[in-house]
């Protein structure tokens, strides 16, 4: 096995080529791998080439399969913090763990429903002067926080975007459709709740984007963001201050079903 601390810049790279190393010196082959991990062998082909985000429960079954006392979980741990600033990484601790998020985002979509695309526009225009590299690390970093929702148990995601979010042309017009079909594809899943703040919804409730999230017999948490500095705030106040703004921007937000039909509606204008 390699040192944890000799790894390639593209971290899913990494994570697949030690566990086709493991493979190798087990004598075991890809098939075996998806036997003892219950997942399909495409899926496990695609995580030894880097091509995808494997979920906590597959390292899981290669640390039981390979006898790695958590090898695996480790280095994907490690991979999903790469590319984000330090200052983001309670937040990340505090959404893997979470059982309800609750996120109103009035400037770009939440980094966890975004798309590869969408994220990448976002990153080129937030820091023109970074790598090529540099951005697809953000955007790897940023995509795999959907790993979260692939838990047994996944939190109750419920998020509202501003319709400015939606409206705003984020990468060109095949990149928004793209977005927005995502939204429309997440949204009708039973983990995910997502509703539009309509401008003629009056004002909104909040000026600024928040996250409120709640652990396993937790109190929930207030996050919030200035410019490259991240808040987590466990005051009573603060927290019943949040949660009754959300409230406010949740009966002013269109419905579910009435969002998913405005997410279609925008992607079918962006198509033309």
């Amino acid at each position: 096995m390699s040192e944890l601390t000799r790894e390639p810049a593209n971290g899913l790279e990494w994570l697949g080529h030690e566990i086709e190393e493991a493979l190798r010196h087990k004598g075991a082959k890809q098939r075996d791998l998806a036997e003892a991990t219950g997942y399909k062998e495409p899926y496990v082909s695609k995580v030894k080439s880097g091509k995808a985000m494997p979920s906590p429960q597959f390292v899981e079954g290669c640390d039981r399969f390979f006898d790695t006392s958590g090898y695996f979980a480790r280095i994907l741990m490690r991979v999903s913090r790469r590319g984000h600033p330090s200052w983001f990484v309670p937040y990340l601790n505090l959404e893997r763990a979470a059982q309800n998020v609750s996120d109103y985002s009035n400037a770009f979509v939440m980094g966890m429903l975004q798309t590869p695309a969408y994220a990448e526009a976002v990153f080129r225009s937030t820091h023109p002067r970074e790598s090529d590299e540099r951005i697809s690390a953000r955007v790897e970093a940023r995509v795999g926080r959907r790993v979260v929702m692939e838990r047994k148990s996944p939190p109750l995601l419920w998020v509202i975007l501003h319709e400015s979010v939606v409206r705003t042309l984020v990468g060109g017009r095949s990149t928004m459709v793209e977005q927005l079909e995502h939204l429309a594809a997440v949204g009708s899943t039973p983990h995910i709740s997502l509703q539009v703040m309509p401008f003629n919804g009056g004002a909104p409730s909040s000026s600024l984007p928040f996250t409120l999230l709640t652990q396993k017999g937790g109190a929930p948490v207030l996050y919030s963001e200035t410019r490259e500095l991240g808040h987590v705030n466990d005051s009573a106040a603060a927290v019943e201050s949040a949660q009754a703004a959300y409230d406010r921007l949740r009966a002013a937000a269109l419905s579910p079903e009435r969002s998913q039909a405005l997410f279609q509606q925008i992607a079918e204008e962006y198509a033309r």
